[in-house]
């Protein structure tokens, strides 16, 4: 018998397959629509999608022993990490790409496809999971009478 998988292992499987689906989908339309820049779009989105949302399950991975104020710290720090990377790379493309090597719409339809996809799988297999949380105990009104 194997050992049971982790949460993000599972969360990270029931978002990559479906958006692995709708990333071949899209490299597939943007192919025949556009060509070869629109392949390439389509591809970059599919990279960049699939790393932005695999540093929070890293994340999540990362600060599971964690206190809550440690773990709240570290995910905000890579939230704006994140938002900060991608606003480089998006002006790194605009500026040093010309339009014709990479198609704009392609990797902006296949992008927000491949976001819908991976959060889709990623609510579904988290909801499969059922993690019960542990709810704080209440201490007993010591004014309360004890009922027999």
């Amino acid at each position: 018998m194997s050992a049971p998988a982790s949460n993000e292992r599972e969360m990270a499987r029931g978002a990559l397959i479906p958006s692995f689906a709708v990333g071949l989908l899209g490299i597939l339309i943007a192919t025949l629509v556009r060509g070869k820049s629109g392949l390439l779009g389509a591809l970059l989105a599919q990279f960049v999608v699939v790393m932005f949302f695999a540093v929070h399950l890293g994340v999540s991975a990362i600060s599971r022993k964690l206190d809550p104020l440690t773990t709240f710290a570290l995910a905000i720090f890579s939230y704006f990490a994140k938002i900060a990377v991608l606003g480089l790379f998006l002006w790194l493309l605009t500026n040093f790409t010309a339009k014709s090597s990479i198609d704009r719409p392609s990797f902006g339809v296949v992008a927000i496809a491949l976001t819908v996809a991976w959060l889709g799988g990623e609510i579904r297999s988290f909801l499969k999971l059922r993690i019960h949380l542990p709810l704080p105990s209440v201490p007993k009104d010591p004014i309360q009478k004890e009922t027999p």
